[in-house]
């Protein structure tokens, strides 16, 4: 999963370390918990030695975005390289049931703009009847050891099922648009809708 982000990221423009860590973060936002930043750096390497990266410079210690304190590696900038762009592609295209769990999912759903559609359909497909075989499982405890569960318990269980079955309906809302070949709409930060500036209101 991070190296598939790392390739991501590079693909779009290089970045020094201490940049990388920060867009890595913003991109993956409440995923990023399930990666290890500690593993960044040694998976940088290892991307080297494969060929995937290269080392294009190194940032000012004075460059803005760059704390003054930085450690040294994390001034490094790196490139991808015409493999590592190969490899991403292949990464990209993956549609199998590894990208269907929550971490597999929030990663490649992130780089959703740059998936081909039919790959994005499998996923999100894929991604629903997963999250409805976990819906399912909940209903199915609430029914058989609901009455036998302390409160605060089955509350977790209730807000649980909750979850799922409000992820169903947005997958469900994303698999329509896909097939209809129209884009997200975008949302505000209370849930509503963007509303486009050319669009007037018709109402009296």
């Amino acid at each position: 999963m991070l190296e598939f982000a790392i390739l991501g990221l590079l693909h779009e423009s290089p970045m020094h370390g201490y940049e990388l860590r920060k867009e890595l973060a913003a991109k993956l936002g409440s995923i990023r918990a399930a990666i290890s930043y500690g593993s960044l750096y040694p998976t940088l390497r290892r991307l080297q030695s494969a060929g995937y990266l290269t080392e294009a410079g190194e940032a000012a210690p004075t460059t803005p975005e760059v704390p003054a304190l930085t450690s040294k590696r994390g001034r490094v900038v790196y490139k991808i390289t015409a493999e590592g762009k190969e490899r991403f592609a292949d990464l990209i295209a993956q549609a199998g049931p590894e990208t269907y769990d929550d971490a597999g999912f929030g990663i490649h759903f992130a780089f959703f703009a740059r998936t081909d559609q039919a790959t994005r359909l499998r996923i999100l497909e894929g991604r629903r009847r997963k999250v409805e075989e976990r819906r399912e499982s909940m209903r199915d405890v609430l029914a058989r050891a609901g009455e036998r569960l302390d409160a605060y318990t089955l509350e977790l269980q209730r807000h649980g099922l909750d979850a799922c079955e409000r992820e169903v309906r947005w997958l469900e809302e994303l698999i329509v648009n896909e097939r209809s070949g129209r884009q997200p709409e975008g949302r505000k930060a209370d849930g509503s809708a963007e509303t486009s500036p050319h669009v007037q209101d018709e109402r009296p």
